[in-house]
């Protein structure tokens, strides 16, 4: 179960840090994104500092379970947030936070599983 936490936390604190990256730097497809779903500017340097330490906690737990559950939940929860948001906006197109939230999932149950 390990190696499936493994796996699947490195992918998904890599996909983090991605968008993290370009929530600080507001690449265009990231913050229209956000601006479609009315979530204000001033929240994007909030947003991205949660996504790049949502990262960390992943790898961290690779060492320190704790974290590493922490680190999931907490993406989680950042994630049913954005989808509340799109729903909100009556943007139905959630694919992609649906298909991150449940990466999120498993990373958790694959951590407390391999602890």
């Amino acid at each position: 179960m390990f190696i499936a936490y493994a796996v699947v936390g490195i992918l998904l604190a890599a996909l983090l840090t991605f968008s993290a990256i370009g929530t600080f730097t507001r690449q265009e497809k990231i913050v229209s994104s956000m601006r479609a779903v009315r979530v204000p500017d001033s929240w994007l340097p909030r947003l991205a500092t949660l996504k790049a330490l949502g990262a960390l906690g992943l790898l961290a737990g690779l060492w320190i379970t704790p974290i590493g559950v922490a680190a999931a939940i907490g993406v989680i929860l950042y994630f049913i947030g954005a989808a509340i948001f799109h729903l909100r906006a009556k943007d139905y197109a959630i694919a992609p936070v649906v298909v991150i939230l449940l990466v999120a999932v498993a990373a958790l149950v694959l951590r407390l599983a391999s602890a």
